[in-house]
């Protein structure tokens, strides 16, 4: 909204000039979201404090657990109401990426939203049913992955293999389609996975949602695009301040989920930051470079994967408790350690990724 003012104000005033610039307006998102989380969050916390919308804690998990019981969850949407207000102020709202990420991280966070008020609220420890919560990431994935191929042009629809410069397969209907839905709900459950100690999931999706901002700015942008061999899609580097703005509310909520926590954010933050990642991997055509950055992420989810067929072909467990950072815990990890090394590889895979657009 203040990104169309400034373009109307620009003409009585050439110093309304500098809205123009991405990389201003990124800084201004980042900032937004952050003094938004600040704003917002003692007030949210309180106000799930007081209506008793406290964490469960398994019985099976780590003992260092037992005392986190109670303490309040969902705060996920103190992170969505920042990411939404600071992007509909600074960005270019007649842009059609910025409404793409926007319902998609939305709509997987009222899908989340509505998992956490089940088991918090109505007290209903299935929360909503798998095959349920299932079948709602897979619509809206399907249609957003529909749409985009339906609009896209052909740069937008190539599959790109990183660190490989002439490869750029372009994928059909059907391959981009379902390409997409998985990338889209694969990582939106491989975060919720993730988030379970203190800040182990939200600094990650920060490091990882400022590189793909980095990304689209490149993308968006002819000359970097072509000095980096990659895709020039214009129009998608609007993309950084939604990515800016996934930052600072990400800070900001950190600011409360650092060890020891204040306040968890629950499937409707972690369903939602994870789709956002997603989708932002896809309208950029980086999907391989998010699974490198989001290795810690990958990790997590094919522990899971690993238990859950051992155990059903074998009857015997890999793990000690999956996902991975619990089996670490079991094993006498100090649950601060797991999380600070788990931020180590992040910022390690970050670069990775990052290093791969030139080395091709």
């Amino acid at each position: 909204m203040f990104y169309h003012l400034a373009q109307y104000l620009q003409d009585y005033y050439s110093a309304f000039n500098a809205f123009n610039y991405l990389t201003l307006r990124a800084i201004l998102g980042v900032l937004t979201a952050l003094i938004i989380s600040f704003i917002v969050g003692p007030a949210m916390i309180r106000r799930l404090s007081k209506y008793n919308i406290g964490q469960p804690i398994r019985d099976d998990g780590p003992e260092s657990h037992f005392s986190k019981a109670g303490t309040p969850t969902m705060g996920g949407a103190l992170i969505l109401v920042a990411i939404g207000i600071s992007t509909l102020l600074w960005s270019d709202l007649t842009n059609r990426y910025v409404w793409v990420v926007m319902f998609t991280t939305f709509a997987f966070g009222v899908i989340g939203w509505v998992d956490d008020y089940k088991k918090l609220v109505k007290r209903d420890p299935r929360g909503l049913i798998g095959r349920y919560k299932y079948a709602a990431q897979s619509v809206v994935a399907l249609a957003v992955s529909l749409y985009l191929y339906n609009t896209a042009s052909p740069v937008e629809t190539l599959f790109i293999v990183p660190a490989f410069k002439q490869v750029a397969v372009p994928l059909g209907a059907v391959a981009f389609v379902l390409f997409s839905y998985f990338v889209i709900v694969g990582t939106s459950n491989a975060v919720n996975l993730t988030d379970g100690l203190d800040g182990l999931a939200i600094l990650p999706t920060v490091m990882v949602g400022g590189a793909l901002g980095a990304i689209a700015y490149f993308s968006g942008h002819a000359g970097y695009a072509d000095y980096l061999s990659i895709p020039y899609i214009p129009g998608v580097g609007e993309l950084v301040i939604f990515c800016s703005a996934i930052v600072g509310a990400g800070l900001g909520f950190l600011w409360f989920n650092t060890y020891p926590a204040q306040v968890f954010m629950g499937d409707v933050g972690a369903l939602a930051l994870g789709a956002a990642l997603g989708i932002v991997a896809v309208l950029v055509r980086q999907e391989l470079v998010l699974f490198i950055m989001g290795g810690v992420f990958v990790m997590e989810t094919v522990s899971v994967i690993l238990q859950v067929g051992s155990y059903k072909l074998t009857g015997k467990r890999i793990f000690r408790m999956a996902p991975l950072h619990h089996h670490l815990e079991l094993k006498g990890w100090p649950e601060q350690r797991v999380i600070v090394r788990f931020w180590i590889v992040t910022v390690i895979l970050v670069l990775v990724g990052l290093a791969t657009l030139k080395v091709r």
